[in-house]
């Protein structure tokens, strides 16, 4: 049984009751889709909880990219971060250059798309799908980055899966959100509940824009 743990942001209260509740479920292995912890409130905890579990492989989300890039396009993130740090200390390079995808078991895990780590597939299909599938086909393609828990088809004969987010979902249900891949190779999402109260005023105590924003949509499960 592997685990699809994606858009953690730091948020240990979440981590904790996602891997409790996949080890419960049995899970052996687990797929760590990026976005761990960087500007959050326990970024190095987060990491802490993941290191110490068997059997796991890592992928690069825009967050950890973002420690050493600096989205400019963006300069709305670039002010709410200026003179902030990560968070994950010496850990940053070490993140900052995990692969961007991995294909295990003729399924690709990426954080956004095969194209970007920050552009990723809407819950309805749309032109840009095919754009950002970047020549992929007859493949089932899993990726996160939007926090939206969904499974549909995709143009090319590809199947998409959006784990939602542990730690930050935005699909309206609050409680975190992961998935869970059998050995038959069948899918299956998850829901469960956690101290969201606890977790949002964790990032309410960073004190700064970025807190308050996280802090709302920990809460209400949306932007």
């Amino acid at each position: 049984m592997l685990a699809l743990l994606y858009d953690i942001h730091g948020s240990l209260p979440a981590l904790d009751a996602v891997l409790q509740d996949a080890e419960a479920a049995g899970a052996a292995e687990y797929l760590l889709g990026g976005d761990y912890g960087a500007w959050g409130p326990h970024p190095l905890e987060c990491l802490e909880r993941l290191r110490a579990l068997h059997r796991t492989t890592w992928i690069r989300g825009n967050g950890e990219r973002w420690t050493r890039e600096p989205p400019l396009d963006r300069p709305e993130v670039v002010e709410a971060l200026q003179g902030r740090e990560s968070g994950y200390g010496t850990e940053e390079g070490w993140l900052y250059s995990l692969q961007a995808q991995v294909e295990l078991e003729g399924v690709l895990y990426v954080h956004g798309s095969p194209l970007s780590d920050v552009e990723s597939f809407p819950a309805q299909a749309s032109d840009d799908d095919e754009r950002m599938l970047a020549g992929v086909r007859e493949k089932t393609v899993v990726f996160g980055h939007s926090h939206l828990q969904f499974r549909r088809a995709g143009p090319n004969g590809t199947d998409l899966l959006n784990p939602g987010s542990v730690g930050m979902p935005l699909d309206g249900d609050v409680r975190a959100a992961y998935a869970l891949r059998s050995d038959d190779g069948e899918f299956a999402f998850r829901r469960v509940e956690y101290d969201v109260e606890r977790a949002a005023a964790a990032y309410e105590a960073l004190g700064d824009v970025f807190g308050t924003m996280a802090a709302g949509r920990i809460r209400r499960g949306s932007d």
